[in-house]
């Protein structure tokens, strides 16, 4: 008995001094940044729009972002923006390169190959894996209903 009133004493004294979470907030920050990234890319394609094909164009938007990504992770400038904006640079696709150069800086004391380039890759390796599944149960479902309908 007196082992739960001690609990209930830790529960409310924890409870109190939880810090309150800015849902609201995080959230605006969140959608505001990201829609920021998004909107930066669209312009970037639509830059490239005027020299190549709509094709080609998102396809080099989608490599200056993954650089852009990258290079921001390296100066230590995604990381202030993600404190800020938190999933809001999870999502696009900034994200996913934030997440393989984080992984390579982190390992590049053991060296260029074995550090790098492998620990970037254990990730994408995941990513690459769950994208190639849920493609093939995705396109297996899409194909039965218009076999079937």
């Amino acid at each position: 008995m007196n082992h739960q009133k001690i609990d209930l004493g830790i529960k409310q004294i924890m409870d109190q001094t939880k810090p309150k979470r800015k849902v609201l907030k995080n959230a605006f920050f969140a959608f505001l940044i990201g829609g920021f990234i998004c909107l930066l890319a669209q312009i970037i394609i639509e830059i490239f729009k005027q020299w190549f094909e709509e094709d080609i164009a998102k396809n080099i938007s989608v490599t200056v972002m993954v650089f852009l990504g990258a290079l921001c992770t390296g100066l230590g400038i995604y990381d202030r923006i993600g404190q800020i904006a938190g999933a809001g640079t999870i999502i696009p696709l900034t994200g996913f390169s934030n997440s393989m150069t984080s992984c390579a800086l982190e390992s590049k004391s053991e060296g260029i190959f074995l550090g790098i380039v492998t620990n970037m890759f254990k990730l994408a390796g995941s990513v690459i894996v769950v994208g190639v599944v849920s493609a093939f149960f995705v396109g297996s479902i899409v194909y039965l209903f218009r076999v079937l309908l």
